[in-house]
């Protein structure tokens, strides 16, 4: 079939942007093999790529390797995947479903926490956090998301209330006819039917934390308990000695689980966000 000549400038154009987009990936591919004389070649790819930038930069911290970081990294991610599940969706049933005192008021106060800025909080949090003895441990970033607060908490219980309430209500008569209680109608029928939206939570929820910099630069001290990107601020050589391979290896490296993360499930987040109303 030929292309009319409007057709193949859109595709011209669609090619030519996504190259400019995809660009910083490629060079930063093969910045990540090339050695130190080379690397401010204007060159994409080294003349001999230097693949000992990965094993290196894996065990270039003294004392540590990569793999202790990625388990702290999972630990704490698990920890708080299942945190946000259980409170989100708790949450989000109870304004979708249950009728008590002053609900839309209190729906409106959550709604209205979207637009407090993360930063007016960092100052009352860590001093809070720092009363409860929590410095250097996971209980900030786990403890918040058990309330369903934390990063996107209000997001969550927003785009779950959205979707439950699409969820016919004659469903939950019919469990009460049968002797369902609240949570059991919860458990046994609003969270098998919210699979999808769930699923964009957790991917949501993985994605944000994996890339919370700053919140794990002002909480966790030890390098015992550094996660990925803690990590990689540990490779910066502030004294000039700085293995700019290693350090665009690793760093290549850190964002694979949330890449296979994102692509595994990318139709259950589309879906997910179709089906919630949020266009």
């Amino acid at each position: 079939m030929r292309l009319q000549p409007s057709h193949a400038i859109r595709h011209t154009l669609l090619i030519f942007f996504s190259l400019v987009m995809v660009y910083p990936l490629i060079w930063w591919i093969g910045a990540s093999l090339k050695s130190n004389a080379e690397i401010s070649s204007p060159r994409l790819f080294p003349s001999s790529p230097v693949w000992s930038n990965f094993s290196e930069g894996w065990s270039a911290i003294p004392g540590h390797t990569f793999t202790d970081f990625y388990l702290n990294t999972f630990a704490l991610e698990i920890a708080v995947l299942i945190a946000t599940v259980l409170s989100c969706t708790l949450v989000a049933f109870g304004f979708a479903r249950l009728d008590f005192p002053l609900k839309k008021f209190w729906f409106s106060v959550l709604m209205l926490t979207l637009m407090l800025p993360a930063q007016v909080l960092i100052v009352p949090q860590y001093a809070m956090f720092h009363q409860f003895g929590w410095i250097n441990t996971y209980w900030p970033f786990i403890v918040p998301h058990l309330l369903a607060g934390g990063a996107g908490g209000t997001f969550f219980v927003f785009l779950l209330v959205q979707f439950i309430r699409g969820v016919p209500k004659e469903l939950d008569e019919s469990a009460k006819i049968d002797g369902c209680s609240w949570f059991g109608i919860y458990l046994r029928i609003v969270m098998p039917l919210t699979k999808s939206a769930i699923v964009t939570v957790m991917i949501f929820c993985f994605l944000w934390n994996w890339d919370d910099f700053l919140g794990h630069l002002l909480y966790i001290n030890s390098v015992d308990k550094y996660t990925v990107g803690l990590a990689l601020k540990l490779l910066s050589d502030s004294e000039g000695n700085q293995q700019w391979g290693q350090l665009l290896a690793m760093s290549l490296v850190s964002i694979i689980p949330a890449t296979l993360v994102f692509a595994a499930a990318q139709k259950q987040l589309v879906e997910g966000v179709a089906t919630t109303g949020i266009k």
